[in-house]
């Protein structure tokens, strides 16, 4: 037992030497079952990770291989293995596919988007943060912002994709903004700027962080990650990414079936820059912030729905002409949005711009139908 001490310690002190540190190198667990590229596509992203700044741990059935294997025979195996190599500290993070997050945890894909060459994160990719759409799109927002600064972004910039529940989530955060928590907007690059983006926004990469549910985070994943193989075979970015979640505390980091070797070594990469930047602890720290700033009365606040009270009987005032447009009301609201004009005597119309959902009026009452919305957070 000395002597193995005694080796181990040699050993660290080589490495020390060979690295210039002599801090303990993070331990990255690599689930290696289930893809459907096979073993071999695996054992090619671990070698194509490799790296003296970090030790990959494999999980999975016996292999040549130079790495520490940790055998298990199937999937369920493995998961279980790498939560109890997680819960004990032997592993630091671990990246798997086909794993299974509770409620309120969902992930944050980092991809590269094609029109610039620039990194970025779309929060979230797979998992559920919250059943309810606009909540969950919020509680994205953060854990993107999370994952962001562990990544050493000190101010991340956000915008939030022109998805159904976008205008709501603008408001959540702006009110949350109000209430003093920091964080900034990217801005489209489109010609009427705002938070709200568009498919070219994504394509340049505008923001750090792209806020959207989960569905159409998980399809922009598959599109960034495989657009140029047809879609079979996953070639680039950094996979799904991490669960992050309030009170959530291990570091498992999502990769496809239909990840390729290059896409799996930049997601063991990434764990390794979440483990090096303390992902748990700056999670930690953001959700302790945007709680002292009113985060819980926020969320709740989007659960009071907004219904015009007997909007079957309201009738139509006299049809006019609908030139003017009023933009910015979600499209959930939609409806409810001309109901509300229509109990004040206005004529208006649903509609969809260019940019999202509108409510069209005649051009003398656009001041007056934006003052009622207003009033009546449409707007």
């Amino acid at each position: 037992m000395s002597k193995n001490i005694i080796a181990e310690a040699l050993l660290e002190i080589a490495d020390g030497i060979e690295s210039g540190s002599f801090a303990k190198k993070p331990r990255i667990g690599l689930t290696i079952l289930g893809s459907e590229h096979g073993l071999d596509n695996m054992l090619e992203a671990a070698n194509l990770a490799k790296s003296i700044n970090y030790e990959i741990v494999l999980i999975g059935p016996k292999v040549e291989t130079e790495f520490e294997l940790i055998e298990v025979s199937t999937e369920e195996e493995a998961h279980n293995k790498m939560e109890e190599l997680l819960d004990s500290k032997y592993i630091d993070a671990c990246v798997t596919m086909h794993y299974s997050f509770p409620i309120g945890v969902s992930t944050i894909g980092r991809v590269i988007t094609p029109g610039v060459g620039k990194e970025m994160l779309i929060a979230t990719t797979t998992g559920t943060s919250s059943t309810n759409r606009v909540e969950g799109m919020v509680r994205n927002t953060i854990a993107g912002i999370s994952v962001a600064k562990a990544l050493g972004r000190e101010n991340p910039t956000v915008g939030i994709l022109n998805v159904d529940g976008a205008k709501q989530v603008e408001k959540a955060l702006n009110n949350l903004k109000s209430n003093g928590y920091k964080f900034e907007y990217g801005e489209s690059a489109r010609s009427d700027g705002g938070a709200v983006l568009r498919g070219n926004d994504l394509l340049q990469g505008v923001p750090d962080v792209c806020v959207t549910d989960s569905l159409t985070g998980n399809i922009l994943m598959k599109m960034f990650s495989a657009f140029t193989t047809g879609g079979s075979y996953e070639s680039l970015g950094y996979g799904y990414g991490p669960g992050i979640g309030e009170g959530y505390n291990r570091t498992i980091t999502i990769i496809s079936r239909a990840s390729g070797a290059p896409v799996i070594a930049n997601a063991i990469k990434y764990a390794f820059e979440l483990v090096n930047g303390n992902i748990n602890s700056v999670a930690e720290k953001e959700y302790k912030e945007v709680n002292s700033h009113k985060f819980k009365e926020v969320l709740e606040s989007l659960s009071a729905k907004k219904v015009v009270e007997d909007g079957a009987d309201v009738k139509a005032p006299p049809q006019e002409i609908v030139t003017g447009s009023i933009a910015g009301i979600d499209i959930l609201d939609l409806e409810d949005a001309v109901t509300a004009l229509w109990k004040n005597n206005i004529y208006a119309e649903s509609g969809m711009g260019c940019t999202g959902p509108i409510v069209m009026v005649n051009e003398k009452n656009i001041e007056k139908a934006t003052e009622i919305l207003t009033t009546e957070d449409f707007l």
